[in-house]
């Protein structure tokens, strides 16, 4: 009898030990510090020295959760030529079930192929237009199970640091934002509602992801004191075929502004990593991006992944000139240093070559396509 007592109490015990370990707060720390070489083709004196080899970054990752509570956040320190300190993402969550989870806070926006429409280091041509990997001050809900995946947010603006009545957006940001140009197009995103839903389907040995995204929201100007607007559309595609990876997607924005006199409405300007530049206000994108990745076993390297990733502008704005963006390139996975070697090359594109602040606007007739060799090395705990 007594035997059987002990049994029953056993039973009874497991399942409530079993909760009471599940209920327990958990915290998890992490990191990377990365470096950067590159060589690029319009830069003269680089390509005398053979290129350059310096400090990319070091962040912190904080990961905490407790009755169902989480906690997120990641800082970033880039070198003051690039924004120095930023916070990258940072909200406070809850799982109402595993399928069903609400984030407040700077979250990502739930728009288009998420976390990334890219497999390189330089992301797609979508990040640089703030349509790839954009975190902003909001809250969203998402549902994901076995079919479906949709989410709703609504995001008050961008990240907001300085919090005056006639402030400036900050230009140390990750992610691109609207923002303002030497005191010229002073404008800032206010109000978005963002609304994506996808379809989930799985063959013998695949799966897929088809979906649709949309964004609306106001654009307030600092100088007129009046609100425009902007719109955003997606339709995207996902597939993982055993080692292949495939994403598609075409996507579609406009900006209606409220400017001062002398300021056209034909473009806006957008800002990140300390400094901003100009974007066509209007136009449609399209990205294509195949990665396959192949295991292997040469000492620490466990993995090579091979990828391309090509972006197309077309700018809506006449006499506008379109920008194309191409990367192709391998991840190099050795335990927890993970290796990027990309050779990404553009023409009219602010980070692959000589012309900034025009580039995503009205272009240059004659831009070439240059050249960017690019390693970037990573330690990540």
């Amino acid at each position: 009898m007594v035997s059987k007592l002990k049994m029953v109490l056993l039973f009874v015990a497991m399942p409530m030990s079993s909760l009471f370990a599940q209920d327990q707060p958990e915290l998890h720390v992490g990191g990377a510090l990365r470096f950067n070489y590159n060589l690029s083709s319009w830069k003269e004196g680089q390509q005398k020295r053979g290129g350059d080899f310096g400090y990319d970054l070091f962040r912190i990752n904080v990961k905490a959760s407790y009755k169902g509570v989480k906690l997120d956040a990641e800082y970033r320190n880039y070198s003051d030529g690039f924004g120095g300190g930023m916070l990258k993402q940072g909200w406070i969550g809850y799982d109402f079930t595993p399928e069903n989870n609400l984030q407040i806070g700077l979250t990502q926006v739930p728009f288009g192929i998420t976390q990334y429409n890219s497999h390189n280091w330089f992301f797609g041509l979508n990040y640089y237009i703030g349509l790839e990997d954009d975190h902003d001050m909001g809250v969203k809900y998402t549902h994901s199970d076995e079919n479906w995946m949709y989410a709703v947010a609504f995001f008050k603006n961008a990240e907001e640091l300085n919090f005056g009545s006639n402030s400036d957006v900050s230009n140390s940001r990750y992610s691109y934002d609207v923002g303002s140009l030497d005191g010229e197009y002073r404008n800032k995103e206010e109000n978005t509602l963002n609304v994506k839903v996808a379809r989930k389907f799985k063959g013998s040995n695949s799966d897929h992801m088809l979906g649709v995204s949309a964004q609306y929201g106001g654009i307030y100007n600092l100088d007129t004191e009046e609100i425009g607007n902007n719109y955003a559309l997606a339709a995207h595609y996902e597939v993982n075929v055993g080692g292949w990876n495939a994403k598609a997607q075409v996507s579609n924005y406009k900006y209606n502004t409220k400017n001062p006199d002398g300021q056209s409405n034909d473009v806006v300007a957008m800002t990140a990593y300390g400094a901003p530049y100009l974007v066509a206000s209007e136009a449609t994108t399209y990205t294509l991006g195949v990665a396959y990745t192949l295991p292997v076993k040469w000492g620490p390297i466990s993995s090579l992944q091979f990828y391309d990733d090509f972006g197309y502008m077309d700018k809506r704005i006449k006499d506008f000139y379109d920008t194309y963006m191409n990367v192709t390139g391998v991840l190099v996975s050795a335990g927890n240093v993970y290796t990027y070697i990309d050779l990404a090359q553009g023409k009219n594109h602010p980070w692959i070559g000589p012309v900034w602040t025009d580039a995503l606007a009205a272009g240059t007739a004659d831009a070439k396509w240059e050249t960017r060799f690019n390693i970037n090395i990573g330690y990540y705990f």
